[in-house]
């Protein structure tokens, strides 16, 4: 039996190992059995007791049989011994490929005589030197072969085993793969083109002597502010549980805010619930890079462990995550989730110049993430909280830019050069974000607001005034957005029972700075594979079946509506609903040479805002970062005596805004 435990905290290594035992012990399996995930059926779990056993689903394959099913199961608890429930059939196909399974096919294609044969032909005959990394086929299996389960081979060579393979791609070479008899079924060889003549290792020394730094130290000598009990967290009126999953990674559940003595919710559930990576090249080696790097691979699996002083500072406390790997075998990353308060500038400040007086509040917030690298790139997702009630969340992109092989004297035309040999295609990432609302409670609402000028001469005399006009997004068959920043678009999510002293909705803003759009033909496969990035926001009504917006199998998925395009389709109300909103933060890269070896952080996200929630600022209890004297002493230090006097204001000087005339009681800039 398992200790108590909250049912959103993630599964714990135990927990996985004894299911996976006794799905593994089933005859359908076979002698190689393979898995794919498992998680907490949350729906049902959520009405459970802490300590209570606790249902799970899991994926699981006999390669031999062509076979895969859904498995249902219990862990153990307090009130049950671990058992297995329903096994359900699966396309054998369509199931995420696992690292290990990726690993089995890699080291298979690379002892493979076609691709042997092939290498030689480029000078390559120690193939231990050589990266194959299997790639999704979605969309792109080849004639005769669309029923078996399929991947692609982009192929790197190194010079040495610390080398950089990511910065020497072998041009021309695509295997095609068998992932359940590991086997090359085809072998398209493009024609030989030279290999990068330039290194492409970072480590550190290797372009020149590194630069001289000062330290700079984060130290809290009272510990950290915030409280931590198991997975609960507790800091600044902020109180939210951390979870872990095989699919999303990181989930935070049950956000809420005090607002005095009230717990008041703002969002049930949030994580990354996808990502979608697109490739903007016809180049033979290039085209069929898209991927669903969650729904595809797993975040889970593909989490780092985090390391002190290298991915946080400060007074930490860290989270191990575990996973299911390809083999049933229950894996554990050390420091997979990180917890950390940081400075974050000022969060308000006045300097009253007539009276000499400053006030100043600094910021600081509270700060979960975690990391995935997926192959040559790495993902940083930090979700952070403010002490005036924003939430934050903030992606970094970083690593290696997947990049193709060109020949001699040709110049890329769908990207950019960054090493003699060696382009870097334009590309996108797509972030699909699923935030399940609480906002003030389970009704919710969604509102979309933007600006327009009012076109009223008699009540727009100057031609200044502009309304804020508000629509509220009724239905599902509504509820797919754009973004547009010369309407001042952004969007409302509101209670739809209770309202604030003003008689408005309390409610949150969302706002999304960063998107963009998908740069490829109508019916193409790229399109097709994923018809969520074509809007910025989308919303459905809660149903536990609706787990993810790319649908719950996007591997060798068929080219139609499944996820939030087919859901909506039931044009569900959302008005008083128990609402799930769906952002879409994007970017579209164009790769610079400065990205090269390795890329500098790229921040995009998304930010939710109280909008109506609060009475008043909320954080007008945050006590001076220095003493009253001090910040006075500074703000008296900034003006010459004698310049402020309570009765020789000029003649704007009443009000709080303004252009100021700089006359005898106002210093110029």
């Amino acid at each position: 039996m398992h200790a108590a435990r909250h049912w959103t905290e993630p599964l714990t290594a135990d927990e996985i190992a004894e299911v996976a035992a006794l799905v593994r012990a089933d005859a359908r399996l076979g002698e190689n059995p393979r898995f794919w995930g498992v998680a907490v059926e949350e729906s049902l779990a959520r009405s459970l007791a802490d300590g209570q056993g606790r249902p799970v689903r899991l994926v699981v394959m006999n390669p031999d049989a062509h076979a895969a099913w859904e498995v249902t199961a219990w862990t153990s608890g307090t009130d049950r011994e671990a058992s297995v429930g329903s096994w359900s059939p699966v396309d054998a196909k369509r199931p995420g490929v696992s690292s290990d399974e990726a690993r089995m096919v890699a080291q298979a294609a690379r002892n493979h005589p076609l691709l042997k044969e092939a290498l030689a032909k480029r000078g390559i005959t120690d193939t231990s030197l050589v990266w194959v990394d299997p790639e999704s086929m979605t969309g792109f299996e080849p004639e005769g072969y669309e029923d078996r389960r399929l991947s692609w081979g982009s192929v790197w060579h190194r010079e040495s085993v610390d080398d950089n393979g990511y910065a020497r791609p072998v041009a021309g070479l695509v295997p095609i793969l068998d992932l359940e008899t590991l086997d090359i079924i085809e072998l398209e060889d493009h024609g030989v083109i030279p290999l990068a003549s330039e290194g492409g290792n970072y480590r550190s020394g290797t372009w020149g002597p590194d630069r001289e730094v000062a330290p700079l130290e984060i130290i809290q000598p009272q510990g950290p502010g915030f409280e931590v009990e198991g997975h609960l967290v507790r800091w600044q009126n902020w109180s939210f549980r951390i979870g872990f999953t095989h699919r999303e990674g990181l989930i935070l559940h049950d956000v809420t805010y005090r607002d005095g003595d009230v717990e008041r919710s703002v969002l049930r559930r949030a994580s990354i619930n996808e990502m979608y990576v697109p490739y903007l090249d016809s180049d033979p080696t290039a085209y069929r890079k898209n991927f669903f790097d969650w729904g595809e691979y797993g975040a889970g699996p593909l989490t780092a462990s985090l390391e002190l002083g290298c991915d946080c500072l400060g007074e930490i406390r860290y989270f191990d995550a575990h996973f299911l790997n390809g083999h049933g075998e229950a894996k554990t990353i050390v420091n997979g989730v990180c917890l950390h308060e940081e400075d974050h500038s000022i969060l308000w400040k006045h300097v009253n110049t007539r009276i000499g007086e400053a006030d100043v509040r600094r910021s600081r917030r509270l700060v979960v993430s975690f990391f995935a690298t997926v192959a040559n790139y790495d993902y940083g997702f930090y979700w952070s909280f403010h002490q005036d009630g924003n939430i934050e969340l903030e992606v970094k992109l970083t690593g290696i830019l997947s990049v193709s092989g060109i020949d001699d004297r040709q110049t890329p035309r769908y990207g950019r050069m960054v090493s003699p040999n060696v382009q870097a295609p334009t590309h996108q990432h797509y972030f699909a974000v699923r935030l399940d609302t609480a906002v003030d409670g389970p009704k919710n609402r969604l509102v979309e607001v933007h600006a327009e000028v009012e076109d009223d001469d008699e009540l727009n005399p100057y031609g200044n005034a502009v309304k804020m006009v508000s629509e509220t997004i009724s239905s599902e068959k509504d509820a797919a957005r754009t973004a547009d920043a010369s309407r001042a678009v952004h969007w409302r999510i509101e209670n739809t029972e209770k309202t604030n002293r003003f008689g408005e909705a309390t409610s949150y803003r969302l706002t999304l700075p960063n998107t963009t759009r998908l740069f490829a033909k109508p019916g193409s496969v790229v399109e097709r594979k994923a018809p969520f990035v074509a809007k910025h926001l989308w919303a459905s009504a809660y149903d536990p079946s609706e787990r993810y917006i790319a649908g719950e199998y996007p591997n060798q998925a068929p080219l139609s509506a499944e996820g939030i395009t087919a859901w909506q389709e039931a044009d569900r109300s959302l008005d008083g609903a128990e609402l799930v909103v769906w952002p879409i933060v994007g970017v579209h890269h164009y790769p610079k040479p400065e990205e090269w070896p390795i890329m500098p952080v790229h921040r995009i996200g998304l930010r939710l805002e109280p909008d109506g929630f609060f009475t008043r600022n909320p954080s007008l209890d945050v006590p001076p970062s220095a003493s009253d004297a001090d910040c006075h002493a500074s703000a008296h230090a900034g003006h010459a005596p004698g310049h402020h006097d309570d009765h020789d204001h000029n003649a704007h000087g009443d009000h709080g805004h303004g252009h100021h005339h700089h006359g005898s009681d106002d210093h110029s800039r």
